[in-house]
């Protein structure tokens, strides 16, 4: 792992005023049965940069699956910004205590918007991979990783060479599916849906960056038959 400071100067947006929780964010909805603990780990993407936290995917899974009867406590540990090895690092300094009934990943976009190197990339998602299945009590089947959206569509790439954008965006997402295949984790490709930005712009928040709520709902919608599935 590249021994990284923590950081929030070189970010995608420049790191606001994103959040890390370790404890229970939110609980929906009362039932005789415990409630399931969900652990939602990554960055911007995770922590709802530019939306309201009930906007969050994470969130809005939660009142999903609360529709469904199945309730849902959800741990966050995510900021803006964060690439593979700063999730670790403020990992280390909040350890969220496991274990948890569903865990859900998505890291890696910083780590391309800075150049790292791919191989590089491999290495720490592998190991940050390693570190989300023993959250889930090492059962590699409540594990949900999540493909890297491109941000190269936006309107803050205006300017940029959005094909370069791309193409890199497109071998970090064979290298986090290919990791997820080998670990039997589930998988989830948003990155289509992040590219219909260009076709519709109330799918982009304010900041002309980060997924709207909208677009966190699309995402949601992936994602659910699978946390469903797990909770059940």
């Amino acid at each position: 792992m590249r021994n990284i400071i923590l950081l929030c100067s070189i970010l995608l947006a420049g790191c606001t005023t994103a959040v890390t929780a370790a404890t229970p964010t939110a609980v929906l909805g009362e039932t005789d049965m415990p409630a399931f603990r969900y652990l939602a780990l990554g960055d911007s993407y995770t922590i709802g940069e530019s939306v309201a936290e009930s906007d969050r995917w994470p969130n809005q899974l939660v009142r999903q699956l609360a529709a469904d009867g199945i309730n849902t406590d959800l741990s966050m540990v995510a900021r803006t910004g964060w690439t593979v090895n700063e999730l670790w690092q403020g990992i280390q300094v909040d350890p969220p205590e496991g274990p948890y009934d569903l865990v859900t990943l998505l890291i890696g976009v910083n780590d391309q918007y800075r150049g790292y190197p791919s191989v590089g990339y491999r290495d720490d998602f592998r190991f940050m991979l390693n570190i989300a299945i023993e959250y889930a009590g090492g059962d590699p089947n409540r594990v949900i990783v999540l493909s890297i959206p491109d941000w190269g569509v936006t309107p803050f790439a205006a300017g940029r060479n959005t094909q370069t954008i791309a193409e890199e965006i497109n071998e970090f997402n064979s290298i986090n599916r290919e990791e997820a295949e080998k670990a039997g984790v589930y998988y989830v490709d948003i990155t289509p849906i992040s590219r219909t930005v260009t076709a519709d712009s109330d799918l982009v928040a304010p900041d002309g960056l980060h997924p709207s709520g909208r677009m966190y709902s699309e995402w949601v919608d992936l994602v659910l038959p699978i946390a469903r599935d797990v909770l059940k």
